[in-house]
């Protein structure tokens, strides 16, 4: 999805040198309560929730909290990826925390049990978001930090977190910055079809013959598939294994779709480590590759290594361990996270997107309620229950909240499932035109478009003032 990690399996060594690269952050573990809403199920049980923070900038018991609302992967990733909160903090005189989602990362309430059924039933949005509240205010008294705002922050599916930390406890927190935060499409609101029409739209930005060029290859995959050619597809495609089903196609087409759906999202203007390791502008360097292959089919295989062999040392691409299908069609990752977001998706988040290869350059592949319900039954055990999100947390019905940014950028396709319009004086959407997945989180580098530079001072403006007006209310 929102943060679909490549390279689960290298969590540990990632995490190793995360410590390396920035000894400001400290990691501790926050006893946490298993069930904030039943006290007869668990008892008081509680378990390990990881957190890393810096008071490196902080003016003690009086400049405000940062804190980062985690979303579905390792803490340590959202932390080295969000530069833009300690740049902010220096300037604010912040203490800042990010706090790791339950069931993911280290922080698994039952173990190498937690995906098991019933532990995962845990795992809800309704759970984390008591999560943050409570951790939140134990530490703010632990810290002789009573006074000092709370503003949190969080990017994707943790900006989502954000808005919604906001609505259900505003009495602990001042203000939300939620980047990239696509509330709207994933509670049912929207078309099914515009997320794979929106990752179409980028690279047709750049050529329309590139957008052609993919959807030609995927035809003429299409079209080897049915006659059961599936000899070329394999040698066409590098493949570890020679497909010799529909399932093994229709594995296929998701994983070549994932990756033009990755280079969609984190189109930055620089090199990155995120999720994987991708060049500059990767969605201009597939077009250049699919443009420039002596053939569509292996044009194609050339464009998604720029995704999944990124060091050029994989002889070969295996279907099923490369990328892994779900409940959500934009892909889960791979690990443990994957099967916490997996839950997610068949339980609260939903995700019914699809492809179609008319409106979209991609092979046509439908998802629907009635799919998903199928899916999960089997899968997890639970059904499905569409329309929750908007009811638990007020759908397009936000104008009577307040202190939220909503910021988006023109080249991620998670952002027309947001908040594109303000909705009040203190409701504010920031779109970004030369923006991808959260842009604006991520720390200053001399390749930032000016549009994310202004973006970054006008959030700045805002979240001061918040601080200011939450301290004069207090005082």
């Amino acid at each position: 999805m929102l943060f679909s990690f490549q390279r689960e399996k290298h969590n540990n060594e990632v995490s190793s040198s995360h410590r390396d690269l920035s000894p400001d952050f400290k990691e501790k573990y926050f006893k946490q309560i298993l069930d904030h809403f039943n006290f007869n199920s668990l008892g008081n049980g509680t378990f390990d929730q990881r957190y890393l923070f810096t008071d490196q900038y902080w003016k003690k018991g009086y400049g405000p909290i940062f804190f980062y609302t985690g979303n579905e992967g390792d803490i340590w990733d959202f932390a080295m990826n969000s530069g833009f909160i300690t740049e902010l903090a220096e300037v604010q005189r912040a203490l800042v925390i990010f706090a790791e989602h339950r069931y993911y990362g280290k922080s698994l309430p039952f173990g190498k049990d937690s995906f098991n059924i019933p532990q995962v039933g845990l795992l809800t949005v309704e759970q984390a978001l008591a999560d943050y509240a409570v951790m939140i205010t134990q530490l703010k008294e632990e810290l002789g930090a009573q006074s000092c705002p709370v503003i949190v922050f969080g990017g994707s599916y943790g900006g989502m977190l954000s808005v919604y930390m906001r609505i259900r406890y505003p009495n602990i927190v001042n203000g939300a910055f939620a980047a990239s935060a696509p509330i709207l499409s994933t509670a049912g609101l929207g078309e099914s079809k515009q997320f794979f029409q929106d990752v179409t739209a980028d690279f047709e930005k750049v050529s329309p013959a590139c957008r052609d060029a993919v959807k030609g290859a995927f035809q003429k995959l299409n079209t080897l598939a049915q006659q059961k050619d599936y000899r070329r597809i394999q040698s066409a495609f590098s493949l570890c294994n020679t497909p010799s089903t529909s399932k093994d196609i229709n594995q296929l087409n998701g994983l070549l779709r994932n990756a033009f759906t990755m280079m969609a999202m984190l189109d930055y203007p620089y090199r990155t480590q995120f999720m994987s390791s991708l060049p500059a502008y990767p969605v201009k360097v597939a077009c250049e590759t699919m443009l420039n292959g002596t053939d569509l089919m292996s044009a194609l295989r050339d464009t998604v290594g720029i995704l999944y062999n990124s060091t050029g040392k994989l002889a070969c691409f295996d279907l099923y361990t490369l990328y892994v299908e779900c409940a959500d069609p934009t892909g889960c990752g791979l690990g443990f996270n994957s099967y916490a977001w997996d839950y997610q998706a068949c339980t609260e988040i939903e995700m019914c997107y699809e492809s179609n290869n008319v409106t979209d350059m991609f092979p046509p592949m439908t998802f629907t309620e009635q799919q998903r319900e199928q899916y999960c039954s089997k899968r997890w055990g639970v059904v499905p229950r569409p329309g929750w999100m908007k009811t638990q947390f007020w759908g397009d019905y936000l104008s009577t909240t307040s202190n939220i940014i909503f910021s988006n950028g023109d080249l991620d396709p998670w952002a027309n499932g947001g908040i594109r319009k303000s909705l009040s004086s203190s409701l504010i959407a920031i779109n970004i035109p030369e923006g991808a997945h959260h842009l604006d989180l991520r720390g200053s580098n001399p390749a930032d478009p000016e549009s994310v530079i202004a973006a970054r001072k006008m959030e700045s403006e805002m979240i001061a003032q918040w601080v200011k007006t939450a301290r004069q209310q207090s005082s």
